[in-house]
């Protein structure tokens, strides 16, 4: 199945170069029942970079990350924590 994976400011770095799209995000084809936390590791995230995960714009809490299954057609999009004033 197909999946949407956008990530933000510094986690950006991690999306590979061939298929990165002006909007920081590439297709990626996963095998069904694949989890946010199989995203996270397939991609080499550092966990405590994310901060602000995101499926189809509804937040998934860190607990409930590892159970979160994703579906065709998904947008998964993570975001590091932010600071600024």
């Amino acid at each position: 199945m197909r999946v949407v994976l956008k990530l933000y400011a510094s986690l950006t770095d991690y999306l590979p170069a061939q298929g990165r799209d002006q909007r920081h995000a590439i297709d990626v084809d996963v095998p069904a029942e694949t989890t946010v936390d199989a995203m996270i590791e397939r991609f080499h995230l550092p966990r405590r970079a994310c901060h602000l995960v995101l499926v189809n714009g509804v937040y998934v809490a860190p607990p409930l990350r590892a159970q979160k299954r994703l579906a065709e057609g998904d947008h998964l999009a993570i975001w590091p924590p932010v600071a600024g004033g």
